[in-house]
């Protein structure tokens, strides 16, 4: 049966190399896409237990399962909502909310107002990605009505953040001016942000001056790197999952191996890439209903092929796949269907 074996001993060795590199910062794990295919609970309950205190959950939903299986004393950010109600709901269960347009703000004012609890807020400023964030121009309003509804207690101002590009160190840079001169717009107007957020996993890393008091990393704490940039030994973090599948049945030197697109495997990773098998790396043929592997004299069914992931025959990882069709490693690891199995060491 196809299954991705998640270590966790090695997810918690990888949040500590995070931790140890962003200095005084604080992480906040980033769980969104079911922890990017890992599994929420699995892998939140042992960031729990490996002192993380902050996710990010991306949408509410998620926020409240969170909240749910890991219980009071943890913040868990949330940045997407669709409703008033889901709005209500995160206020109910105590998530930080993301707030990056002025009718968002409303709503979660009025969220708050009707529970009778201030909704906890941080304030998104685009800096240039263009990602849900309010405009420059637009800023010095938003704030002053941020200011208004704080002061009329149905919400609580926690921070100011961003997202940035990455594409180059310039625009970062710019982006890093516009979030400066925004945070001081914010206390200009009255709000107290005690918090500030800018990067996420490149940055946190690769731009000391990037981290401010918390930092959003994801991927790297599931030993993704980013495509075409540095190895993961230059990171400090390694793969926590490989994904496996056993042969089904032979054909002279051909292997059929039992894992095709419909658990998600991307049908152009075809003749582009080796995957690990007993006999070492081979060539991954096709990828369809069953997906074959050619060169492999001696494959019997039962043996176990790995897709990707750390294993003991050179196996590339879910970003080395990925750089062959001109993707992400991301990509790769949340396409992997909920209906694979995921088994997990050191649970």
């Amino acid at each position: 049966m196809t299954e991705l074996r998640v270590d966790l001993d090695a997810l918690e060795a990888n949040i500590d190399a995070v931790r140890g590199a962003v200095g005084a910062a604080e992480l906040m794990l980033v769980v969104k896409d079911d922890a990017y295919g890992h599994g929420l609970g699995p892998v939140s309950r042992r960031a729990h237990d490996a002192g993380v205190r902050w996710f990010g959950a991306y949408d509410i939903e998620t926020g409240s399962e969170l909240r749910r299986a890991l219980g009071p004393g943890i913040r868990i950010f949330v940045w997407m909502a669709a409703s008033g109600e889901a709005m209500e709901r995160a206020v109910a269960h105590d998530l930080d909310i993301g707030i990056g347009d002025a009718e968002t703000l409303e709503a979660v004012a009025q969220a708050g107002a009707r529970s009778g609890r201030a909704a906890r807020v941080h304030l998104k400023i685009d800096t240039g990605l263009h990602r849900n964030g309010v405009r420059p121009e637009e800023w010095p309003q938003f704030v002053r009505r941020a200011r208004e509804h704080e002061i009329a207690g149905r919400i609580e101002m926690i921070g100011v953040w961003s997202h940035i590009a990455e594409a180059s160190d310039a625009e970062d840079d710019l982006a890093r001016s516009a979030f400066d001169e925004a945070v001081h717009e914010a206390s200009a107007a009255g709000l107290r942000p005690r918090l500030r957020h800018l990067s996420a996993s490149a940055a946190s890393l690769a731009r000391p001056e990037f981290r401010y008091d918390l930092v959003r990393v994801g991927a790297f704490c599931f030993g993704i790197r980013p495509a075409g940039g540095p190895s993961e030994a230059e990171l400090g973090i390694r793969p926590i999952a490989a994904l496996q599948a056993p042969v089904t049945s032979v054909d002279g030197d051909r292997a059929t191996v039992g894992i095709g697109r419909l658990d998600g495997l991307p049908s152009t990773l075809a003749g582009r890439v080796s995957v690990g098998t007993p006999a070492g790396p081979r060539s991954l043929l096709e990828v369809g209903a069953d997906s074959t592997v050619e060169n492999w004299p001696g494959a019997a069914p039962g043996d176990v092929v790995t897709i990707w992931g750390p294993g003991e025959q050179q196996e590339g990882s879910a970003t080395d796949l990925a750089e062959a069709i001109g993707t992400i490693g991301e990509e790769l690891a949340v396409r992997v269907s909920p209906l694979v199995p995921r088994s997990y060491v050191g649970e």
